[in-house]
């Protein structure tokens, strides 16, 4: 399954994204929130066990907002991310462009803080990374000059007395 991942130390605050998104669909269903001097990107998770999805009384949230919508707002309020907005009494959430190879706020996002991702991809990378490191193989492997250091009691005594001196 295909996930847009945010990396926020990437976004500059240009808004692209939100602009890319509006002309598509009318209003922008990404936000870029500043909150200490940073910038994030504010996307709907498609979460599994989705708040959102459980509270609408009209169960007009799928992956996508219906013509079921009534725009009550309950949907926003529950959003634990706050990527659901209420526009002219509909609410607007992201879907990812379905009709897209590429969803609209990825192409406008010219930091790429904002991509793409084949989750199931990801997922085997990160064990392969994890399973190198406790293997070992991730390690470094130390490399030496060919010459063997030997530190006697006599060569200590002379570092030892020049140091004093």
């Amino acid at each position: 399954m295909d996930k847009i991942l945010i990396q926020p130390d990437l976004c500059d605050g240009c808004h692209d994204c939100e602009e890319a998104c509006k002309k598509i669909y009318g209003t922008s269903r990404i936000s870029v929130r500043e909150i200490g001097g940073s910038f994030y990107p504010i996307i709907c998770q498609h979460c599994e066990n989705a708040p959102c999805k459980m509270v609408c009384p009209t169960e007009a949230i799928e992956m996508d907002i219906t013509d079921k919508c009534i725009g009550c707002g309950l949907c926003m309020m529950v959003c634990p991310f706050g990527s659901i907005t209420v526009h002219e009494r509909k609410a607007h959430k992201c879907h990812q462009c379905p009709d897209r190879d590429t969803p609209a706020c990825v192409v406008a996002c010219s930091k790429r803080a904002i991509a793409k991702v084949d989750t199931e991809q990801m997922k085997l990378e990160k064990q392969k990374q994890h399973l190198d490191k406790i293997s070992g193989l991730g390690k470094k492997k130390r490399t030496s000059s060919g010459m063997i250091g030997i530190l006697t009691a006599n060569s200590r005594t002379k570092k030892v007395l020049q140091k004093e001196v």
